[in-house]
């Protein structure tokens, strides 16, 4: 296997500004001409054609600050404030459920953030029985229910009540367990209350389990980063989502705080990246996509396989042709060829909700040649590879000659390296070039603005 460190520097360079590529076009392209009545109209079209659905609801709040974060968060831990935007988010599920009747199933519903299990146990008993009350839910052995967790936020006795709950999938927030690394990036967290949360989840039954690692935090150094692998190898749990760390200080003012000089360079990043991906392959894990890994028997290795996979705002995805609806602060709905985005800003979401709007304030309609370009990005980033002719038997279309452009470009990236493989039947990305799917990706995204690399450039949200 060729080592990622072997790839060429400027591709690596470029890869690391690219998209995330969880929806095309990307939220850069949102706008406020798509708005409320847009949203309303895709919603009663999903209606009717009764498509899986996939809730995901955004809890922004954090009780401390993590430099490193990109996310849409607010840090405090007033309850009264935690409270209100939970029945705001009450408000807005009870209005997208008059949307959408009875008519989907819905059979994922996801907490991510920010820090989902800020929410107590009760909240999330009356947030579950709002949704079965007022949604057509799958039965249990059907429904994915996962959650987001801050390790230093849960006891022991949260992961049965979330267990009893139905909750069957958690991620854990683990990033690296080194000492110096986690003081750092101001979130310390023991490796012992990790190992202890995730035997717990074993025993009370959770399907899987992920662990959310980044790199490229200041201090990492391979023999810190080694330290860590050995001890999530040994938790084995069922994924691990590997992300980069983007520096981007002047847009998330947090990451102010850690010291630039403390940040590795790009060549021991690629060394970190690649030690992350050798020893996970080497410890039975399979590479999925970007920057996930899998056990084989995992349900997101197995849809890999049989090529079900999907790729959404919420990553990488088992489930097949599924609608979602983003719920709270920020989130985006992705349904009928249209995406909508609700007010990034907390105070702005409450004003809207709790006067009786929903709180959609940008989104895109698709057109059809955006849908195409959707299927070949997400297939580059889920299997790494394109079959025109298949595609083209859809579309109706001769794909080679109307993206000869586009496979031109890519001849050229390719130069001399066995890593891309380009053709008129379509692109293969070998497993020595899947640190550069997002270059390829962008060789076929029409919005990207040349030279605009800072507006574009990939967060680990």
């Amino acid at each position: 296997m060729l080592p990622m460190t072997a790839l060429p520097a400027d591709l690596l360079a470029r890869e690391l500004r690219g998209p995330r590529y969880t929806s095309y076009p990307t939220a850069l392209a949102f706008g406020p001409q798509f708005g409320v009545a847009d949203y309303i109209g895709a919603a009663r079209e999903l209606a009717r054609h009764a498509d899986p659905l996939s809730l995901y609801f955004h809890v922004p709040f954090c009780a401390s600050n993590c430099y490193y974060c990109g996310c849409n968060r607010v840090v405090t831990r007033n309850r009264e404030r935690i409270e209100r935007y939970f029945v705001a988010l009450l408000a807005e599920l009870k209005m997208h459920s008059a949307l959408l009747s009875r008519g989907p199933e819905v059979v994922q519903i996801h907490f991510g953030g920010g820090t989902p299990n800020m929410f107590s146990v009760g909240q999330f008993a009356r947030l579950l029985a709002a949704i079965h009350q007022r949604l057509r839910v799958a039965e249990s052995g059907r429904l994915e229910l996962s959650m987001e967790v801050d390790p230093r936020l849960a006891e022991a006795s949260d992961i049965y009540s979330w267990r009893a709950l139905g909750f069957n999938r958690l991620s854990f927030g683990v990033q690296d367990v080194n000492d110096s690394v986690q003081l750092a990036i101001n979130r310390v967290q023991s490796r012992e209350r990790i190992a202890e949360l995730t035997a717990c989840a074993r025993r009370a039954g959770f399907s899987s389990i992920n662990y959310d690692l980044v790199y490229g935090l200041p201090l990492q150094t391979p023999a810190r980063l080694a330290g860590s692998l050995d001890f999530v190898i040994e938790q084995r749990p069922e994924r691990i989502a590997a992300y980069h760390y983007a520096h981007l200080p002047q847009r998330f003012p947090a990451q102010k705080a850690i010291d630039e000089a403390q940040l590795p360079t790009p060549e021991v990043r690629q060394q970190l990246r690649a030690m992350i991906h050798g020893r996970l392959l080497l410890a039975g894990y399979r590479a999925i996509g970007l920057d996930h890994y899998a056990l084989p028997d995992d349900a997101l290795a197995r849809a890999q396989q049989d090529g079900t996979m999907r790729r959404n705002f919420q990553g990488y995805s088992t489930l097949q042709g599924c609608e979602l609806v983003g719920l709270g602060v920020s989130a985006i709905s992705q349904l009928r060829g249209c995406f909508a985005q609700n007010d990034t800003d907390v105070d702005r979401y409450l004003a809207a909700v709790e006067t009786g709007r929903l709180a959609c304030v940008r989104g895109y309609r698709q057109t059809d040649d955006d849908r195409l370009r959707a299927e070949i990005i997400e297939a580059i980033m889920c299997q790494g590879e394109v079959d025109f002719a298949k595609l083209g038997l859809r579309y109706g279309d001769d794909l080679a000659e109307r993206f000869e452009p586009e496979l031109q470009r890519l001849r050229q990236l390719a130069g001399a390296g066995d890593w891309l493989t380009v053709g008129p039947w379509g692109l293969r990305v070998s497993e020595s070039g899947r640190a550069l799917l997002r270059v390829v990706a962008m060789v076929f995204d029409r919005q990207l603005q040349a030279g605009d690399d800072a507006r574009r450039y990939s967060s680990i949200a």
